[in-house]
C-alpha cells in the first residue's frame, strides 16, 4: 500500500478531492481525486517508491458522482523530471477509460515500463460532469544492476585465456544515453572478426565480422541499424542472438534478421571485450568512436552478469575512467511546441552582458518538419525585426528593416533530420552571426548596434507593427508568414544566462502558450517503415509519407501495383502486342516483372524468355563429365512460380538434334541426358510425353526412326536427326537446367534448343461463384491483413441488397455490401470508432450485370471504387489504432450474423494480390454453386477495350460508352483526320468536381472525404507537324492540363494545377514523335504521382508539386486552341498551330470525346471546327509504313536492273570475241563451280545441325 505522499497533482478544489484519496474502490473523501475546473493542464501522478515494472493500469471514476475520465494517456520517468509517453504496440498513446463512475477498466500493457514515476493525464471527460478518477497501478519488482559511465570510462571483461571462440552468443543490455553517439559494445580478434555496438545518430549499428578478409582490409564496415531517437535518456532494451551465421539484433520491439558475411561461423576475440567505450586504439583495425555517455543497466554477456561482477570488484574485470553504479538524474529538461500554429514561449530580454551592447541567444533543437519559425523579436532602434526560421529543411536568419528592406543568412543542410542541433544567434557587434552545431558563422552585416525591443518570442511569433511609424502601417503579423516550429527545444540561453523552464511552467517568468515541459514528445513515424514494396518513408511532426517512385507500386503507403497482373488484363483494356511489366500477385509481396505479350492469335500468350536463345553445340560429354547448360530467366523464380500457377495453361519448347548421341538406351536404363525442373529435380521425358515416363513424341505418335527405340536419337545413327516436342506439365516448367552426356565418341553430336517459356489463361479473371440462398455463404481463412488490404470483385445480382464479404474480431470487423439498389458500402472499425465509405451510383446496380468494386485499407487512409465512379477515401487518423484484428472466418455472400445474405453472382475475388477459388468452396457448399450462368459469364472476352457486356434474354450486347472504342464488340477504331484549323471540344455538362455524400449517418460513425485527384488519359496519334496540340483540358478556376508536341517533335505533358505557381512540364521521352509513325499515350494521376506510358516503354513515374484536384472542369480540346491567357507561351504556340494527322481511341476518365464528337453532331456539348474527316490511324500507318517500303524496294529493284544491263552490255561484247575452245573451258569452270556451291551448302547445313 502506497503512502498518501506518493500521490500528487497539479491541482485539488479542497482537500477532499486530494490526490491521495484516487485509490481504487475506496470511498475516502470526495471518493476520489478531481482537480480545480480552472487547471488548463491536470494531472496526477503516482510515485511507486522504486523503479518497479508496470504491466497495466485500471480506472474508476469518482465515486457516487458524474465525474470520470474517457480517455487519458499516461507519462513515465525515473526521476519525476524528462518524462516519457506511454505508448501500445500501434503508436497509439491513448488508452480508453470509464464510461460511468463506478465499472472498473484494466488496461493491460502490450509492453511492459520500468519506472518510478506514472503521471496520469486526462485527455476526455464525462461531457454532462467532470472529470474525476480513482485508479491502480499493477506491476512487480525486479532486479537491476546499473553502471554509469561519464563518456571518458569503460568496463573492460578479461578472458581466462589468450581468444575467445563461440559460435553461439546471445548479448542483453539495457541503455539510456545522454548523447547519440557512443560504443556500447566492442571486441575484435587477430584473425580479423570484430563485433561492435554502438549509437550513430541516435540509433543503434551493429558491425559483425566472422573472419571476413574482404573487410578486414576494408576501409567501409556495413553496420546492421536498429532503432531511433534513442538519445532521448530514456531506458531501452537490446538482444543481440546469433548463432553461426544468422543473428537477431532486437531494439525495444524492432527486431532486424540478417546473415553475416565471411568465411568461418564462429566469432573469435582476443584477450578482452570492452563495455562503454574503446579505451585504446593499439589493436590493428580498430576504429575509434566517441565513448557512451549514460546508463547501461543488466549487462549479461554470453551469461556473464558483468555489471554484478563489476560491482562486486572480481578480477576479470577491469574499470577506466569513472564508472559508478547508481545513474544519475538527467539535467536536461526539454519542452515541446504542439502545435505548428499557435505554439510560443515568450521570454522577457535580459540585460547583455558585456558592455558591447546587442544580445545573444542559444537553444537546442530537434524536429521533423521542413519549416518552422524558431525565433522572432522586434529590434531598437525601431522598425526592425530579426526572424530565425527552418526553412526548406535549413536555418534561415532574416533581418526586416525599414521600407521592406531585408538582409538573409543561412546555415545547415536538412536540419529536421530529428537529432538535436545547437544554434546561436549574436547580435553583439556590427554584424550579426548565426552559428549551427560545429560549422563556420553565417554573417549579416549591420550599420549600427541593434538591440533587443522587448521580449524574444520562440515558436509562433509575435504581432508587431511591420513598417514602424510610416503612413498606413498596421500590425499585420509576421514578415514571410510561415508555420510556427513543432518540436522540441532545450538549453535556452539568453545573453548567457540560462532560461529556467520550470518558472516558465509555474508562471514566474515569461508566459507560454500550447507548450508541453519537461518532456520531448518527439517519436519516429517512419520506425517501422510502413511504405511497402521498398517504398521510402518521409515523415514530418505529425504524419508520414510515402515516396513510392521507382517501386512499381502507388497510393499512400505504395500498396498498389500500376501494373495489371497479367498479358490477359492487358488485352482486356484493349492493349496490342509489345512488352509489359505485370505484376502476377497485384499487391502481394513479388513485385513486377517484364514479359512479352503476344495478342496476335485468338489466345493471349505470356512469354518469358532465357539467357539461352540460340542453339547450343555439345561434342565430348559424357556421364561422368556431362555438358551443364544453366537457363536464366528475365524473371524471379518466385515470379516464374506466380505466372504459371496463375495461368490455364503453360508450355516450353525443347529439341535435340543428334548424331550418335543417344538420350536413353543404356543397359541400367539410367538416361544419358536429362533436364532439371523448377524446383532442381532431374527429369527425363522429353516433349510430349506424360512426367515419369522416358520416352519422346515420336513414340507417342508412333513415327520414330526406329520403332524398336523410344526416340529417334537412341537408334545411334550416323545421319543427324531430331527429337522434338512440347513440355507442358505446369508443375515441371520452366527448364531451368539442360544436361547432356552422351557426345564423347567419335563421330558423336548434339545441338538443342530450349524455347521461351510460354503461358496463356488467366484463371483468376473468370473464378465465380453463384449464390441462390440468403442463408449460404462460402466460409475462408480469417483476414490477415492487419496494417494494409485490398479486395476488389466483380458482381451481378437483381436483389436490393446484400453483404458481399464480412470478417469480425473482438471489437474490428470490416464489411463490403449494396446497402441499396444504388449504393455501396465499406465501413471497418480498427479501435478508433466505425468507419464508412459508400458511392453512390446514378442507375440501379442490380440490374443483372456486372460491377466492379474495389476497396483498400491503410494505415493511412480508406478507399471505395465502384465502377468507373469517383474514388472515395477517408484519411485514418494520424494517432489512431492501425491494426486490424480479426478472428473469425472470412464470410463471402453473406455475414457471419446469418442475415442479410447476398443473391447473385461473384467473380474474381481478389485480396492482397491472391485470388480466392470461390468454384472449389462452391461444390462443397449447399446454396450455392460453381460459375455463374450468361453469357457475360465466360471466360473469353466478348468485349474489348473495356467495353462492358450486357446480358440479354437471347444473347448480349457490348456497351462501348465508357470505352473510346466502338463496334459490336468495342474493337473498332474511332479516328479522325485533322487538319492545322480542325479542333474538336468536349464541354462538360456539370462541373466535374467531386461528388459529396448527403446521406446522412449517425454522428458516432466516421464519414468519407471527397474524392481524390485523378485523371486518366489515354490516345493515340500519328503526324509528321511539330510543334502541334495534341490535347488539352481546361477549368473555370484557370487550370489546365495540356500535351503537346514541342518543336524538336518530343511529347510534353504540362500540369497547371495551382495557378499563383509555375506548371509543372514533364517530357517522357526525348525522340521525336512527329514521324509518321502511330504512338499510343497513356497517363495516370494519383494525387502528385503522374505516371505516363508511351507505346511499349515501361511506365515512367513523375512527381507533381501539387495535389490538387481539377476544379470545375470547363471543356476538353483535341487540335488547334485559340489563346487562352492562362497558358504559357509554349503552349498557346502549340495551339495556334494546331494539330494535322490522325487522332484516335481518345479517352479521359469515362469521356470519349472524338466518339460523342462523330455520334452527336448536334449535341451542345460537342463544338467541331474546320473540316474532320473519319479515318483510320491504324491502317494509315500501315499505309504510311507500306508506301515507304514500296518506295525502298523500287529504287532498289531499279538500281539492280541497271547494273544488271550493264553487265549484260560488257558479257555480249567478250562473248563475241571468245572462240569454241575457250567456249568449252568456260563450260568445265562452271561445273567445277556449281559443285564447288552445292558441297558449299552441304557443309552449311552441317554446321546448322551441329
Amino acid at each position: 500500500m502506497l503512502p498518501q505522499s506518493s500521490f500528487q497533482s497539479s491541482s485539488q478544489p479542497s482537500a477532499s478531492y486530494a490526490a491521495h484519496n484516487a485509490k481504487l474502490n475506496r470511498r475516502d473523501g470526495a471518493g476520489g481525486w478531481s482537480p480545480m475546473v480552472t487547471d488548463p493542464e491536470p494531472w496526477l501522478q503516482v510515485d511507486l517508491g522504486d523503479r518497479m515494472e508496470v504491466t497495466a493500469v485500471a480506472t474508476q471514476g469518482r465515486y457516487d458522482s458524474s465525474d470520470w475520465v474517457s480517455t487519458y494517456m499516461l507519462l513515465y520517468s525515473d526521476t519525476g523530471q524528462a518524462w516519457k509517453q506511454l505508448r501500445q504496440d500501434d503508436g497509439v498513446g491513448r488508452f480508453v477509460g470509464n464510461v460511468n463512475s463506478e465499472a472498473v477498466v484494466h488496461n493491460k500493457l502490450s509492453h511492459s515500463v520500468r519506472t518510478r514515476f506514472l503521471r496520469f493525464v486526462p485527455l476526455e471527460w464525462n461531457p454532462s460532469g467532470w472529470l474525476g478518477v480513482r485508479l491502480e497501478v499493477y506491476g512487480c519488482s525486479f532486479k537491476s544492476d546499473v553502471a554509469d559511465f561519464d563518456g571518458r570510462s569503460s568496463l573492460l571483461y578479461r578472458f581466462n585465456q589468450k581468444s575467445m571462440s563461440t559460435v553461439k552468443d546471445v548479448v542483453s543490455l539495457r541503455f539510456k544515453s545522454r548523447q547519440a553517439e557512443g560504443v556500447l559494445l566492442h571486441g575484435e580478434g587477430q584473425r580479423g572478426d570484430y563485433i561492435t555496438l554502438e549509437l550513430h545518430r541516435g540509433k543503434l549499428a551493429l558491425y559483425l565480422n566472422l573472419d571476413d578478409t574482404r573487410l578486414r582490409f576494408s576501409s567501409s564496415r556495413v553496420a546492421v541499424t536498429v532503432g531511433s531517437l534513442l538519445d532521448d535518456q530514456h531506458w531501452h532494451s537490446v538482444l543481440i542472438e546469433r548463432f553461426n551465421k544468422q543473428v537477431n539484433l532486437t531494439v525495444d520491439s524492432h527486431t532486424q534478421h540478417f546473415q553475416t558475411k565471411g568465411e568461418g561461423d564462429s566469432l573469435e576475440v582476443d584477450y578482452e571485450l570492452s563495455f562503454g567505450g574503446i579505451p585504446l586504439p593499439g589493436k590493428p583495425g580498430t576504429f575509434l568512436r566517441k565513448n557512451f555517455h549514460g546508463c547501461i543497466e543488466n549487462l549479461n554477456f554470453n551469461g556473464v552478469h558483468i555489471i554484478d561482477l563489476a560491482k562486486r570488484r572480481k578480477p576479470q574485470i577491469y574499470s577506466v575512467g569513472n564508472v559508478t553504479f547508481s545513474c544519475s538524474r538527467p539535467q536536461l529538461v526539454a519542452c515541446t511546441f504542439l502545435s505548428s500554429s499557435s505554439s510560443f514561449l515568450s521570454l522577457p530580454a535580459t540585460a547583455p552582458s558585456t558592455l558591447m551592447g546587442g544580445f545573444s541567444i542559444r537553444l537546442q533543437f530537434r524536429t521533423w518538419n521542413s519549416e518552422g519559425l524558431l525565433l522572432s523579436t522586434r529590434l531598437s532602434p525601431e522598425p526592425q525585426n530579426l526572424e530565425l526560421q527552418i526553412s526548406n529543411s535549413q536555418l534561415l536568419l532574416t533581418l526586416h528593416g525599414s521600407a521592406q528592406q531585408r538582409s538573409e543568412a543561412s546555415a545547415g543542410h536538412k536540419v529536421n533530420d530529428g537529432l538535436w542541433h545547437t544554434v546561436s544567434v549574436d547580435t553583439r557587434s556590427l554584424q550579426i552571426s548565426l552559428t549551427l552545431d560545429n560549422e563556420p558563422p553565417s554573417t549579416i552585416e549591420q550599420w549600427e548596434q541593434l538591440g533587443a525591443g522587448g521580449s524574444f518570442s520562440f515558436g509562433a511569433c509575435q504581432r508587431f507593427p511591420v513598417c514602424g511609424l510610416l503612413p498606413g502601417c498596421s500590425s499585420t503579423g509576421c514578415h514571410n508568414p510561415t508555420q510556427a516550429f513543432q518540436g522540441c527545444m532545450r538549453l535556452i540561453t539568453v545573453n548567457g544566462q540560462p532560461v529556467n523552464l520550470n518558472h516558465v511552467q509555474q508562471g514566474l517568468l515569461g508566459n507560454s502558450h500550447q507548450i508541453q515541459f519537461d518532456t520531448c514528445n518527439i517519436r519516429d513515424r517512419c520506425l517501422p517503415n510502413l511504405c511497402e514494396h521498398g517504398g521510402r518513408c518521409w515523415q514530418s511532426w505529425s504524419s508520414f509519407s510515402c515516396d513510392c517512385s521507382g517501386t512499381g507500386y502507388s497510393g499512400s503507403t505504395c500498396h498498389t501495383s500500376i501494373y495489371e497482373t497479367s498479358c490477359e488484363a492487358y488485352k482486356l483494356i484493349g492493349s496490342s502486342s509489345g512488352f509489359y511489366s505485370i505484376d502476377p500477385d497485384g499487391s502481394g509481396p513479388l513485385g513486377p516483372t517484364a514479359v512479352y505479350c503476344n495478342m496476335t492469335e485468338e489466345r493471349v500468350w505470356t512469354v518469358l524468355t532465357h539467357n539461352v536463345t540460340a542453339p547450343i553445340r555439345v561434342q565430348g560429354s559424357s556421364v561422368q563429365k556431362p555438358h551443364s547448360m544453366t537457363l536464366n530467366y528475365s524473371t524471379s523464380a518466385e515470379q516464374l512460380r506466380a505466372v504459371i500457377a496463375g495461368s490455364e495453361q503453360c508450355q516450353q519448347e525443347v529439341v535435340y538434334h543428334c548424331r550418335k548421341s543417344r538420350l536413353f538406351n543404356t543397359k541400367d536404363g539410367r538416361p544419358l541426358s536429362w533436364w532439371l525442373d523448377q524446383r532442381g529435380e532431374r527429369r527425363t521425358y522429353w516433349g510430349g510425353f506424360l512426367p515419369g515416363v522416358q520416352q519422346c513424341s515420336c513414340s507417342l505418335e508412333e513415327n520414330c526412326v526406329d520403332m524398336s527405340h523410344f526416340c529417334n536419337c537412341d537408334a545411334d545413327t550416323d545421319s543427324w536427326t531430331t527429337d522434338m516436342g512440347v513440355l507442358s506439365y505446369k508443375d515441371h516448367l520452366p527448364v531451368s537446367h539442360v544436361v547432356v552426356g552422351d557426345t564423347n565418341r567419335t563421330g558423336s553430336e548434339a545441338v538443342y534448343q530450349i524455347g521461351p517459356l510460354r503461358c496463356y489463361g488467366d484463371k483468376s479473371l473468370w473464378n465465380a461463384a453463384s449464390f441462390y440462398q440468403e442463408s449460404s455463404t462460402l466460409l475462408f481463412p480469417t483476414l490477415r491483413t492487419e496494417l494494409a488490404s485490398d479486395i476488389s470483385f466483380y458482381f451481378k445480382t437483381s436483389a436490393p441488397s446484400g453483404v458481399f464479404l464480412e470478417n469480425l474480431g473482438h471489437r474490428d470487423f470490416l464489411r463490403v455490401e449494396l446497402s441499396s439498389p444504388s449504393e455501396v458500402t465499406f465501413s471497418f472499425e480498427v479501435g478508433n470508432g466505425p468507419s464508412l465509405l459508400s458511392v453512390k451510383s446514378h442507375v440501379p446496380l442490380n440490374d443483372r450485370q456486372w460491377h466492379f468494386v474495389r476497396v483498400e485499407r491503410s494505415v493511412k487512409e480508406a478507399s471505395l471504387q465502384v465502377d468507373q465512379l469517383p474514388l472515395r477515401f477517408l484519411e485514418a487518423p494520424a494517432d489512431g489504432h492501425r491494426r486490424l484484428r480479426l478472428n473469425t472466418q472470412l464470410f463471402v455472400g453473406g455475414a457471419a450474423s446469418q442475415g442479410r445474405g447476398f443473391l447473385g453472382c461473384i467473380r474474381t475475388l481478389t485480396i492482397n494480390g491472391v485470388t480466392y477459388d470461390m468454384e472449389e468452396k462452391a461444390m462443397l457448399t449447399a446454396g450455392v454453386s460453381s460459375g455463374c450462368p450468361g453469357y457475360c459469364s465466360g471466360s473469353s472476352s466478348l468485349c474489348h477495350n473495356r467495353g462492358r457486356c450486357i446480358e440479354k434474354s437471347s444473347g448480349y450486347t457490348c456497351d462501348c460508352s465508357q470505352s473510346a472504342y466502338g463496334g459490336p464488340t468495342c474493337k473498332e477504331e474511332v479516328s479522325v483526320s485533322f487538319d492545322r484549323e480542325s479542333s474538336v471540344t468536349f464541354t462538360f455538362q456539370e462541373p466535374f468536381s467531386v461528388m459529396q455524400n448527403r446521406s446522412s449517418q449517425a454522428s458516432s460513425v466516421s464519414r468519407e472525404s471527397s474524392s481524390r485527384a485523378r485523371e486518366d488519359v489515354a490516345f493515340s496519334f500519328i503526324t509528321s507537324q511539330s510543334p502541334a496540340m495534341l490535347l488539352s483540358i481546361t477549368t473555370f478556376s484557370q487550370q489546365y492540363i495540356a500535351v503537346i508536341l514541342a518543336r524538336n517533335g518530343t511529347l510534353q505533358i504540362w500540369y497547371h494545377l495551382q495557378t499563383h505557381k509555375k506548371p509543372d512540364v514533364f517530357s517522357p521521352l526525348l525522340g521525336n514523335l512527329a514521324d509518321g509513325h502511330l504512338h499510343r499515350v497513356r497517363i495516370h494521376r494519383e494525387g502528385k504521382d503522374l505516371y505516363v506510358q508511351i507505346d511499349q516503354d515501361i511506365h515512367r513515374k513523375y512527381t507533381l508539386s501539387s495535389d490538387a484536384e481539377l476544379i470545375l472542369i470547363r471543356s476538353l480540346t483535341l487540335g488547334k486552341v485559340i489563346k487562352r491567357d492562362s497558358f504559357e507561351e509554349e503552349v498557346v504556340q502549340a495551339g495556334s498551330k494546331g494539330f494535322v494527322g490522325c487522332l484516335s481511341s481518345v479517352q479521359f476518365n469515362h469521356v470519349a470525346p472524338l466518339k460523342a464528337a462523330l455520334l452527336n453532331r448536334g449535341s451542345s456539348l460537342v463544338t467541331v471546327r474546320g473540316p474532320l474527316v473519319q479515318s483510320n490511324c491504324g491502317a494509315l500507318a500501315d499505309s504510311i509504313t507500306s508506301h515507304n517500303l514500296r518506295g525502298v524496294v523500287t529504287a532498289a529493284v531499279f538500281i539492280m536492273v541497271f547494273i544488271l544491263a550493264v553487265l549484260i552490255r560488257l558479257l555480249y561484247r567478250r562473248r563475241a570475241q571468245r572462240s569454241d575452245d575457250s567456249m568449252k573451258e568456260h563450260q568445265r569452270q562452271s561445273n567445277r563451280t556449281e559443285l564447288h556451291l552445292h558441297n558449299s551448302l552441304r557443309d552449311n547445313m552441317k554446321e546448322y545441325y551441329i
